[in-house]
């Protein structure tokens, strides 16, 4: 059973703010870095764990090597990230092969913590792994076939199989991409690959208007599946990354009921503008206790920041505000 954590980390809403969703003023909670051979550190995903919370981060190195390290956290600011990153043992599979790992997330799912992210195997897929105390790390087979990112885990059954999210890409730096919905009996086999949400028209909603991809995994409410993604637009600068959000139907995710209009968050502070990959807020964990969510977001692919909200607040304003 998932033991019960800590109070999440919390900021209330500044004097005078009206936005829907707010900074930490202490951002970047994690510095580019935070261990010894670190290049940055950023995309990283925690969750409540024991006591307090852990996290599996995405901590390049200074050959800009990708892989994911696992830490721990009293409040889920302050981290001890581990100087290695995870060593993978043989989980529903012998073919654990990696050319990198990078931009995890993690749920809880059952009996244990499952990880979902970007696996190297001849281009980018989906890798899967699980472990029931963060020392000890199991590879599952890769979900899809090359090439594919931002694979984010439903934190319960739907219709009694296991239900992903994921972005459909190509090898490179993809200027496409739209969110499906893939099913699974056994965390192995997966299938019945459905569309969820595509990118807008640029006149309707353009800071999404040339890719999307699923960010923290999916909190479920009273009135449907709550979903933080990421949006981009193509800019004379390049890629610029924002944040909105997406309620999705409980026993069909791929009917979407409310989709943000304007972005909840978007590059705007210092380490989201500037950094090794300027212009990026990029979702990729969000905590919640009642009504309260904290996300935690990657900035500028160099630096984790976390912000705040009140779920009540954020499908309101899908509600008023939906494209």
């Amino acid at each position: 059973m998932k033991a019960q954590s800590a109070m999440i980390p919390w900021q209330d809403r500044p004097e005078g703010c009206n936005d829907i969703m707010w900074r930490f003023s202490e951002n970047p909670i994690i510095d580019r870095y935070a261990i010894p051979t670190s290049n940055s550190i950023f995309n990283s995903a925690v969750t409540a764990f024991e006591d307090g919370f852990a996290g599996v981060f995405r901590c390049d190195n200074k050959a800009v090597q990708m892989n994911i390290f696992a830490g721990f956290s009293k409040d889920g600011i302050n981290w001890e990230i581990n100087h290695e990153p995870i060593e993978m043992k043989a989980g529903n599979t012998e073919m654990i092969e990696s050319d990198y790992k990078y931009d995890p997330r993690v749920t809880f799912i059952e009996d244990r913590y499952w990880i979902t992210w970007c696996n190297g195997y001849n281009g980018p897929t989906i890798g899967i792994g699980y472990t029931f105390d963060f020392k000890e790390f199991f590879q599952c087979e890769n979900a899809f076939l090359p090439f594919n990112r931002n694979g984010v885990l439903f934190p319960e059954k739907i219709n009694g199989k296991y239900a992903m999210l994921s972005r459909p890409s190509d090898n490179g730096h993809t200027p496409f991409g739209d969110i499906y919905i893939s099913y699974s009996p056994d965390m192995k086999y997966w299938g019945e690959h459905r569309c969820v949400m595509k990118v807008t028209p640029f006149e309707d909603s353009a800071w999404q208007c040339t890719k999307i991809g699923g960010g923290p995994v999916p909190i479920k409410t009273e009135e449907g599946w709550l979903l933080f993604y990421h949006g981009v637009i193509n800019t004379c600068r390049g890629f610029r990354y924002s944040m909105g959000a997406a309620l999705l139907d409980l026993e069909d995710p791929t009917k979407v009921l409310y989709r943000t209009k304007p972005y909840l968050l978007a590059p705007a502070e210092l380490y989201e503008m500037t950094g090794d990959v300027p212009n990026v807020v990029f979702p990729c964990a969000a905590l919640t206790e009642k009504d309260k969510v904290t996300v935690y977001y990657g900035a500028a692919d160099t630096v984790v920041a976390i912000a705040f909200g009140y779920i009540s607040e954020i499908i309101d304003f899908m509600k008023k505000n939906s494209i």
